[in-house]
């Protein structure tokens, strides 16, 4: 039967061509419009990293105080130095690291090309497994590594296609700003979207990092950070160790936590901290301390961009006047065949059975803007660098998921707007269509 219908609903498509092509156009760009943005929006609102997103947490300590803390006494969204090695020295975490960016040259061997700039970040032995960084050769480092400062670095696979053409460079030795390091894993390809781990940093969008070295050589070598660095009052610092003691915020903390029990100790022990520094005379205030996991911590820096939630709230609104019209539209050509139905109706169909067949008609008509949708979804992802900026309209793709949503939502919306003309079709009086006829 649903066979016999969908047969009926294409002879009625082209029964109508001209109404039959207001109905897909009206569709197809109704989907298109909304899949557009909802492939914007799906790329910048994702869970970065699924399967630890709950486990996953940065802390934050007041340093400021309310006088000067951000909108609505929230502590900075990083850490100075002090604070930072001081979590980093406990042991409340089952893992924990500190990051913060860094830049530098890469001097070839043999001074036979141009240095190329990378970027990168300085970084804890827990980062790699933290964060799951996949490795093509190698691995990282311990934590007896940063214990003992060692001058290792990890490269992405880029940029060992760059310098070693792709070959496993574990061992090698790579001058970094004049100093020579020792590679010691390929990350292969990983940039999580948007990067959460640097949100302070970053809008969470950038390119892939091309280099991780030992965070306290970094400090040693007195390298600061190539992100944010922010202080506050009067800055009297003058050399590196007056700035490490400042309370300039420029190191970004994470930890791994298993459980809600670890959960409520860790925050017990940063509430602990931080009153053993009102008393010791440091912070003047009551603790005000925060732990958020990813998600959390992404919707508290609003990493999807205002631009992507108000043109998928326009698209949507857009969406609904097309399937208004498309009503208005199957209202009209289900009507103008009452005779038909009169007669139908008169020879034992049921109202089931013509609510049945003109749903199917509609879903053909929904299946027929589908197609439509998804040429102008393709174009339209192809040309969202017009609204957005290009790091973030690089991460809509037209994929296999979005393809089916696509006709999903074409096909059942358009079911759905036809309930209404499909019910006064069924409800037509056999005896008055055959009476005027």
């Amino acid at each position: 039967m649903f066979a016999y219908y969908f047969q009926l609903g294409l002879r009625s498509l082209r029964r109508n061509p001209a109404l039959t092509a207001l109905m897909v156009m009206a569709i197809g760009v109704g989907v298109a419009a909304s899949m557009t943005t909802y492939s914007v929006f799906r790329a910048v609102s994702g869970n970065p990293i699924p399967d630890k997103s709950t486990r996953l947490f940065t802390p934050q300590i007041d340093a400021w105080g309310p006088q000067q803390n951000l909108r609505g006494g929230e502590p900075a969204e990083a850490l100075g130095y002090v604070d930072a090695m001081a979590l980093m020295r406990s042991h409340e975490a089952k893992r924990k690291t500190l990051l913060y960016p860094v830049q530098l040259s890469v001097i070839p061997q043999g001074n036979r090309d141009l240095p190329l700039n990378a970027s990168g970040y300085a970084v804890t032995s827990d980062f790699f497994a933290m964060f799951e960084v996949p490795f093509r050769y190698g691995s990282g480092w311990s934590e007896q590594d940063d214990a003992a400062r060692t001058a290792d670095v990890v490269i992405s696979d880029e940029l060992d296609q760059k310098l070693f053409g792709g070959a496993d460079s574990v061992g090698q030795t790579l001058n970094l700003g004049g100093h020579d390091y020792r590679i010691v894993g390929v990350a292969s390809h990983w940039n999580p979207r948007p990067r959460f781990y640097d949100l302070f940093s970053t809008s969470g969008f950038a390119d892939e990092p091309d280099i991780y070295m030992v965070f306290n050589r970094a400090l040693d070598l007195q390298m600061r950070t190539g992100g944010r660095n922010s202080c506050r009052g009067s800055l009297s610092f003058t050399t590196w160790q007056e700035y490490l003691q400042s309370n300039c915020v420029w190191i970004t903390p994470w930890v791994e936590l298993g459980s809600s029990a670890e959960v409520a100790g860790y925050r017990r022990f940063l509430t602990n901290y931080a009153a053993e520094q009102q008393h010791a005379g440091r912070f003047n205030w009551a603790p005000n301390v925060r732990l958020r996991d990813v998600m959390q911590w992404m919707d508290h820096e609003q990493v999807v961009p205002p631009e992507s939630r108000i043109s998928l709230a326009v698209a949507l609104g857009f969406f609904v006047i097309c399937l208004v019209n498309t009503i208005g539209l199957l209202l009209a050509k289900f009507m103008r065949r009452a005779g038909e139905i009169g007669v139908r109706r008169a020879l034992g169909a049921t109202r089931g059975e013509i609510y049945a067949q003109y749903l199917i008609e509609a879903g053909t008509v929904g299946l027929a803007g589908g197609l439509v949708g998804l040429l102008l979804t393709a174009v339209g992802v192809g040309g969202v660098g017009v609204l957005f900026r290009p790091e973030i309209a690089k991460l809509a793709r037209l994929d296999p998921s979005l393809v089916a949503l696509t006709f999903a939502v074409a096909v059942v919306a358009t079911v759905m707007a036809a309930f209404y003309p499909a019910w006064r079709a069924a409800h037509v009086q056999p005896a008055w269509q055959l009476k005027s006829s």
